[in-house]
C-alpha cells in the first residue's frame, strides 16, 4: 500500500505542475491537497523535491511570482505564500562572500598557464641574423 501511495503522490504533484502551467491554479491546489491527504493517511513522507512546491498552511501549489514571493535575507530564503501570508524560512545554500577580516592568502608564485593559444616562452636569447651584422 505504501508503494502505491508514493506513486499516487508523485502523480498528483505531476498533475499539479501541469495544471499550474496551463493556468488552472485552483486545480493545482486541489491536487496538492489530495496528495497531502494520501501521504498523511498512509504515513508516507513527501519527497524533498515536492516539499518546496506548496504552502504547508493552505496547500497552495506555489508558482513563483503568482502564488509565492521569494526573498533572500541574511543567509536565509524567505518564501511568502500570497494566498494566506504564511512564511517559510530555510537556510540559503548560496556561499557567503569572504569577509574583509578573513585570513590573507599568500601571493601566487610560478608561471600562469595562458591556455592553448598562448605563444610559447623560451629562455633562449633571440638569434640575430649574422648576414645583417656583416653589412
Amino acid at each position: 500500500m505504501v508503494r502505491i501511495a508514493r506513486h499516487r503522490v508523485s502523480d498528483l504533484f505531476g498533475l499539479a505542475e501541469r495544471e499550474s502551467l496551463s493556468g488552472h491554479l485552483d486545480m493545482a491546489d486541489r491536487y496538492v491537497s489530495l496528495a497531502r491527504r494520501i501521504g498523511m493517511r498512509y504515513n508516507v513522507r513527501v519527497l524533498g523535491e515536492y516539499r518546496e512546491l506548496f504552502c504547508r498552511s493552505c496547500s497552495a501549489y506555489w508558482v513563483e511570482g503568482r502564488t509565492v514571493r521569494t526573498r533572500l535575507r541574511s543567509g536565509h530564503r524567505v518564501r511568502t505564500c500570497l494566498k494566506c501570508g504564511h512564511q517559510r524560512r530555510t537556510v540559503s545554500r548560496a556561499p557567503r562572500p569572504p569577509t574583509a577580516t578573513g585570513p590573507e592568502l599568500p601571493p601566487r608564485t610560478g608561471r600562469r598557464d595562458e591556455g592553448a593559444l598562448s605563444i610559447p616562452v623560451t629562455d633562449e636569447p633571440d638569434l640575430v641574423d649574422e648576414e645583417t651584422e656583416d653589412e
